[in-house]
């Protein structure tokens, strides 16, 4: 990318990619998995917002295995865009012709009960086609997959289909991230018994895999033979209390710049609804992005942006694409400033969890929700 090239992208607001943390991630993460493990890295909702296909490239460069997307049309688009690697789908596959894009594009989709199991044994013997497969089993997400406890029927069932191959057997933990480890144990132990049963029946499983980003951070035992890490990823953790397990560099900075400067009187009104009124002579800034860039509007009068390594306080509502600061305390600002919404400037840093703790809400939703009309850069 030019200068210039650069310049025309950040003239409103943008988002920035940084490759090397996301490298940094990969090879961390590789270090606490033992030798034989492998690193499924989940790229699904456009890697969290990061730009899947980019990301795709940076970490299969850096030593990740496996990709993981949630639909077909995601993996397509990763195929279109030259990528070779295996890809698992994540959701639940029902139909025919989707089965026969699955075949065409080279993709490896997961089977969560015995119908649609029966789905792709019709479609794929109409075919003359072998498919590799994953098949789900719910050990207490009560997502997708079949109870753990009818894992042996299940799978024989796949088993004895002359057009399907077993790649994996996997499951989902619901609360690795939770201190408090009952049901992260007791699904362990539904896994557990699954395995075991199918070994009693002299079935061979080539690969099983059960922990997500919180899971793998937990700890080795719920390593098994892949892990499936997604924010972890991205540089950021699934709960305070395993920061301690793994060094993580996040990844995505979200910047701005000031595109206008106003001096308003004492008790002037700011944006819609007057939620803020000004209690002194102030100084008002405007910086070009909104709520429909991912800016959440619950974040009107919470929030804080970085500028010139000062924390400013964000004022009024946040509109659709425009948000209001008092930068009254700060006069030498001026319009073109970049303006650090999320990430590190100087000594500060912001982060999504930052926006995440204060609606009440988790950071996955926070990276997930800036638009496409932000350029990553």
């Amino acid at each position: 990318m030019t200068n210039e090239d650069f310049n025309s992208l950040t003239q409103r607001a943008w988002v920035e990619i940084d490759y090397q943390a996301l490298a940094h991630n990969v090879s961390s993460l590789k270090r606490i998995l033992a030798p034989e493990t492998k690193l499924m890295t989940v790229i699904k909702a456009d890697a969290y917002g990061h730009g899947a296909i980019t990301v795709a490239k940076a970490v299969l460069d850096s030593g990740a295995d496996y990709l993981a997307i949630a639909t077909l049309s995601e993996g397509i688009d990763l195929r279109k865009a030259g990528i070779n690697a295996p890809i698992m789908i994540l959701g639940a596959i029902n139909t025919p012709d989707e089965i026969k894009e699955i075949i065409r594009w080279n993709l490896e989709p997961t089977i969560c009960n015995s119908e649609q199991g029966a789905i792709f044994a019709r479609t794929l013997a109409d075919l003359g086609q072998r498919l590799s497969v994953h098949l789900k089993i719910d050990t207490g997400m009560s997502r997708l997959g079949t109870l753990w406890h009818e894992t042996v029927t299940f799978v024989k069932e796949i088993k004895y289909c002359p057009y399907l191959s077993i790649k994996s057997l996997y499951s989902h933990l619901a609360t690795a991230d939770d201190l408090d480890p009952t049901v992260i144990n007791l699904q362990h132990e539904r896994f557990k018994e699954a395995i075991r049963e199918l070994k009693a029946h002299g079935i061979h499983i080539p690969m099983v895999h059960l922990a997500n980003s919180a899971g793998t951070m937990v700890g080795q035992e719920f390593h098994y033979d892949m892990v499936r890490v997604g924010l972890g990823l991205y540089g950021l953790y699934p709960a305070p209390h395993l920061r301690d397990k793994v060094s993580l560099k996040p990844v995505m900075a979200v910047k701005t710049r000031i595109t206008h400067i106003k001096e308003v009187p004492v008790g002037t009104g700011v944006s819609y609804g007057h939620s803020f009124k000004c209690d002194r002579p102030s100084t008002i800034a405007v910086i070009g992005i909104g709520y429909a860039d991912g800016v959440p509007r619950l974040l009107s009068n919470k929030m804080k942006v970085i500028i010139r390594g000062k924390y400013i306080p964000q004022i009024g509502n946040i509109t659709m694409d425009q948000i209001m600061l008092d930068i009254t305390d700060f006069p030498d600002l001026k319009v073109g400033d970049i303006v650090t919404l999320i990430g590190q400037n100087s000594d500060l840093t912001i982060s999504a969890d930052d926006w995440a703790n204060i609606i009440g809400t988790i950071s996955w939703e926070i990276l997930c929700g800036f638009k496409h009309r932000l350029p990553r850069i």
